[in-house]
């Protein structure tokens, strides 16, 4: 097999083949004004314990129910799931330049759940179709980045799968629905030039209201893309709740933020180590942007990074339906003469209850 580096055309050199195809990823811009008379979930949502269970299914949130007798092959393009027989994980790997790295194969991963190595049963790459959902922060810090940040929703939009399902979040004190699902750059397009910024951020309600959504998704890939530049002052919902919702929920998060270095109250400087966090454990990844005029660029790095994923596939050793979470852990082995690698995947899941 031949391993040399080939490069892509992508933003920004975004790109690193090996041989095949790697990434993925997803998070969400939102805005406030011009919402369609929607009732906002914030007034009818609860944060739901571990242990709840899907309607119908009998099974935790975010956990498929168990699949008929026989099924042996997982799904390319699913996120994390998990029902009788298999497990879906969907894996993105980088180079030390941030670059996303092509080319693996199967014997190049190493699979753990609680430790115990799983034997690998599928792999698959493939440009998946995704429901997504942008989060767009409108407070009033926004008001001198809102044109660049419309700029570059719009072109992670146009960038993504045409298959693609999106909506869109606006917040400030509180969230609203500024589009509900739609393929359409035109209508996102103009909505979006309805909205204003102004008074505070309400991050933690406003994620919570993007994961509470998905559940309306019609593709099994879900994700959504945060655009903020600074920390939670409002939210209802607090950090241990919607750490709980994130971690139940098969979304996997992405973060365009724009932070300030020299920020001057607590909510700013712990802002970006939440974010990362909540990127991180679902996959996806936290993009600081340095200079404004870059997000664009960033934007569509993102979008590409979702059209290009690993999913692998397994068979836990432990069938239990206890209901437990389950640490996952994805090494990897490339061949030699790589960089280092980093490898970006979901920590874990819910197992069944029955």
């Amino acid at each position: 097999m031949n391993l040399s580096p080939i490069w892509h055309d992508a933003p920004r050199g975004s790109l690193f083949n090996v041989r095949f195809v790697v990434c993925a990823c997803v998070l969400a811009f939102v805005s406030t004004a011009g919402v369609r008379g929607q009732d906002n979930p914030l007034d009818k949502v609860h944060v739901p314990p571990p242990a709840t269970t899907n309607p119908g299914t009998g099974a935790p949130a975010g956990v498929d129910a168990p699949a008929a007798t026989g099924a042996g092959r997982a799904k390319p393009g699913s996120l994390i799931r998990m029902n009788v027989d298999m497990v879906l994980v969907p894996i993105t790997v980088t180079d030390p330049m941030n670059r996303l790295v092509t080319g693996l194969e199967q014997e190049d991963f190493q699979l753990f759940e609680n430790n115990g190595e799983q034997k690998i049963r599928t792999f698959a790459a493939e440009d998946a179709p995704v429901s997504i959902g942008i989060i767009f922060d409108l407070s009033g810090s926004m008001t001198s980045k809102l044109i660049r940040a419309r700029e570059a929703i719009l072109q992670f939009i146009k960038t993504a799968n045409p298959e693609d399902e999106f909506f869109v979040i606006g917040f400030n004190d509180r969230p609203e629905l500024i589009e509900d699902f739609t393929n359409s750059v035109e209508d996102i397009q103009a909505r979006l030039a309805t909205v204003r910024s102004g008074h505070r951020t309400a991050l933690l309600d406003a994620i919570y209201y993007g994961v509470a959504k998905m559940k309306e998704a019609k593709h099994e890939r879900k994700a959504l893309l945060v655009v903020s530049d600074g920390g939670d002052n409002r939210s209802r919902y607090t950090e241990g709740e919607v750490r709980s919702q994130v971690r139940e929920s098969d979304v996997e998060i992405y973060s365009i933020g724009i932070f300030d270095p020299y920020a001057a109250t607590p909510e700013e400087r712990t802002g970006p180590i939440l974010l990362n966090e909540l990127c991180e454990e679902t996959g996806g990844r936290l993009f600081r942007v340095d200079d404004v005029s870059e997000m664009s660029d960033i934007a569509e790095k993102i979008s590409t990074e979702l059209r290009n994923q690993y999913v692998i596939g397994y068979t836990p050793k432990n069938m239990s339906r206890d209901g437990k979470w389950r640490k996952v852990k994805v090494r990897l082995n490339p061949p030699s003469g790589l960089p280092p690698l980093t490898v970006h995947a979901r920590t874990g899941y819910y197992a069944p209850l029955q």
